[in-house]
C-alpha cells in the first residue's frame, strides 16, 4: 500500500495554502474529488500503484482548516487555485480526472489550461445544464444524509457502499464526520449554487487532450444523459456506461472503473 504525504502549496498570490494528499510513484496524475470531500478509498489506492497521485482539498474541506473557504469567491477563483496547485508542485503536464463537482472543475481547468492535461477522465461530472434534464445544487445540499444516500447509491449491496454509510460506532466521531460533511458540501456549493451552470458550455470546446466521461446508468442524482452531452462537447471524447451503478462508481463498482481507467490511461 502507497504512503499517502500530505504536502502544502501556496495559491492566488499565497492568500491562500492548499494541502495535498500524495502517494504512489510514477508520473503524476491529479484526482479532484466530489462535493462530499476528499477520501482516499481504494480507488485512489489502485491509482498510486501505477502513478504519482495528487489528491487536492478543496478550500475550507481539509480537516482543521474551515475558514479557507473566506478566500474562495467564485467558480474561477476555485480554478486559478487548482492551476496554482499545478505550477507550485512543478507539473507541467499530467492525467487529470474529477469526480462529479471534481469533475466540472477538471473540465474548467482542462479548458482554460489544455496544454496542462495530457489526458482528461470526468466521472458523472456536474457543470453543464440542459432544460431537458434538470438538477440543482438543492439536490444534494437540501436533503437529510438518509435522502442523500438514496440519490447517490444506486448498488447498496457493495461492500464499500454498506461501509461508507455505516458511522463510526463513537458517538462524537459520528458527530464530527457529519459536522465535516455537511461543512464540505457547504464549502463547495458556494463556486456553483444554484445551478451548476457558469459557462462551461462556452469553454468546454478549449479541452484538447482525449477524454473519457464515465456514468453510471442509475444515477438518480445527475441524468446520465449529460455523459452524451459532455462527451459531443469535447473533441476527442468517448463513453463508458457503467451498469448497475449510481453517481459514485468508486464505491459502487470499483472493478468497472478500474478497468475503463487503466484500459483510457494506458
Amino acid at each position: 500500500m502507497a504512503e499517502i504525504r500530505t504536502e502544502t502549496v501556496g495559491v492566488l498570490g499565497d492568500l491562500l495554502n492548499i494541502k495535498v494528499d500524495v502517494a504512489g510513484r510514477g508520473e503524476p496524475l491529479v484526482f479532484l474529488h466530489s462535493a462530499g470531500g476528499l477520501q482516499w478509498d481504494p480507488f485512489l489506492q489502485g491509482l498510486a500503484d501505477r502513478y504519482t497521485v495528487y489528491a487536492p482539498y478543496f478550500p475550507g474541506t481539509c480537516p482543521g482548516e474551515p475558514n479557507d473557504i473566506e478566500h474562495v469567491e467564485d467558480l474561477w477563483d476555485a480554478v486559478l487555485a487548482y492551476d496554482d496547485v499545478l505550477t507550485g508542485l512543478e507539473i507541467d503536464s499530467a492525467r487529470l480526472i474529477g469526480h462529479s463537482f471534481g469533475g466540472m472543475l477538471a473540465a474548467e481547468l482542462a479548458a482554460m489550461r489544455p496544454e496542462r492535461i495530457e489526458k482528461l477522465v470526468l466521472v458523472a461530472p456536474i457543470g453543464l445544464w440542459h432544460k431537458d434534464w434538470p438538477y440543482t445544487v438543492a439536490d444534494w445540499t437540501a436533503k437529510d444524509a438518509e435522502q442523500l444516500a438514496a440519490v447517490l447509491f444506486h448498488n447498496t449491496a457493495s461492500e464499500l457502499v454498506k461501509a461508507a454509510l455505516t458511522p463510526p460506532e463513537d458517538e462524537d466521531l459520528a458527530a464530527e464526520g457529519l459536522v465535516q460533511f455537511l461543512w464540505t458540501l457547504g464549502c463547495t456549493a458556494k463556486v456553483i449554487w444554484p445551478i451548476p451552470d457558469k459557462g462551461l458550455s462556452k469553454r468546454i470546446h478549449r479541452i484538447s487532450a482525449p477524454a473519457l466521461v464515465i456514468w453510471g446508468e442509475n444515477d438518480a442524482l445527475i441524468p446520465p444523459a449529460y455523459a452524451q452531452i459532455f462527451a459531443a462537447s469535447i473533441k476527442q471524447a468517448e463513453v463508458c456506461m457503467i451498469p448497475d451503478c449510481g453517481h459514485v462508481p468508486p464505491l459502487e463498482q470499483l472493478a468497472a472503473l478500474n478497468s475503463a481507467v487503466n484500459t483510457f490511461l494506458d
